[in-house]
């Protein structure tokens, strides 16, 4: 029986690695502008490397074959100590390699920063003034992917598309937990983070149904947070756009704050009419009325902090949405002397309180 667990727990892996295998594959084969121009730096880096790698194998294996013991003819200088020309050889090509890597680092790193708005869509290609962006607000949540067009005024869950060469304006964050915004045929990952916003600028060449994922481990359901992203032409986009329009229902706080708890293979889902200014709330944690925006918490900081009446702000504060109940936060004590502090979850402040109870899994 150890042995059947054994063989069934490396079969639950599999899965996993044959994605992770065809991830590589549409990494080296993509489909977007920025994605192919991240391609070929991992191909020019490889390149540059090679020149000093192969030469290095191949002579580590020449010298060990022709100074071998039984090879008498081989030239033999227990005296020898020092060669200029040797010297020039092992320390100018390293040297010409790291220049030239650092050049195409430095030119890649500021070309392809993904807070960069792109000045093409493809190669031969700009941007213009007639061009037409599309705008995607973003948000990670356990375990699915909520998308809002805030100028089309729709949202979708676990499903993305947008228009072949248009360049996508993403706005991106997460609800709870750090997770990774990645689509391999389009861009590299983005961190998605809590109360924090980042930005990617892509854009798609090929029509096509694409996969997309998340690529930083997030707990139980991560193996299943995955999209459908969907390269269309214009026509086909708008077609798409109607679908939403009258198949979805509305998305407000009060149904954000339902999709946001944690669920696993979430089906997908449109709605046709959001909330405005949801995505600001949930970026600043406080969709939910009760809690305080990270704004107004900042202001507070700016202006020296609330002394006193910080005490009733503690509450409004634990943003856990989990396994964090009403229940499961422990108040803090009103005694000022003891500096209660502020915590995101289950810990308890300062004094002579007692520790929170931890949350059972």
């Amino acid at each position: 029986m150890p042995r059947l667990s054994k063989i069934f727990s490396r079969l639950s892996v599999l899965p996993l690695m044959l994605s992770l295998a065809g991830c590589n594959m549409v990494v080296m084969a993509p489909s977007g502008d920025v994605a192919v121009q991240q391609r070929d730096l991992i191909v020019v880096s490889t390149v540059l490397m090679l020149i000093i790698i192969i030469p290095v194998i191949f002579l580590t294996l020449f010298f060990a074959w022709k100074y071998r013991q039984s090879n008498a003819a081989a030239p033999y200088d227990p005296e020898w100590h020092h060669s200029t020309r040797l010297e020039l050889v092992i320390w100018s090509a390293p040297l010409a390699i790291i220049i030239a890597l650092g050049a195409v680092t430095w030119i890649s790193t500021h070309k392809l920063d993904p807070f960069r708005p792109l000045d093409r869509v493809r190669e031969g290609k700009p941007v213009t003034t007639a061009t037409r962006a599309l705008n995607v607000e973003v948000v990670a949540l356990d375990w699915k992917w909520l998308f809002f067009y805030p100028d089309l005024g729709i949202a979708t869950v676990n499903e993305l598309a947008a228009p072949v060469d248009a360049p996508i304006n993403f706005r991106i964050t997460a609800s709870s937990v750090m997770n990774s915004f990645f689509v391999p045929a389009l861009a590299g990952q983005i961190y998605a983070m809590p109360g924090m916003e980042t930005k990617l600028h892509a854009v798609i060449n090929k029509p096509g149904e694409y996969q997309g994922l998340s690529a930083n481990y997030s707990g139980a359901g991560f193996s299943h947070m995955r999209f459908k992203f969907h390269g269309l032409s214009q026509a086909d986009f708008d077609q798409w756009v109607q679908q939403v329009k009258s198949t979805g229902g509305p998305l407000g706080r009060q149904e954000y704050l339902a999709l946001a708890k944690p669920s696993q293979q979430e089906p997908v889902r449109h709605f046709n009419a959001v909330d405005s200014g949801l995505f600001d709330a949930i970026l600043n944690m406080c969709a939910d009325p009760s809690k305080m925006c990270i704004s107004q918490m900042m202001d507070i900081d700016a202006k020296g902090g609330a002394g006193k009446d910080s005490q009733e702000n503690r509450e409004r504060l634990v943003y856990d949405n989990r396994n964090a109940e009403a229940d499961d936060v422990t108040p803090a004590p009103h005694d000022m002397q003891s500096m209660p502090g502020m915590d995101m979850g289950h810990g308890s402040s300062g004094g002579s309180a007692a520790p929170a109870p931890q949350p059972s899994n």
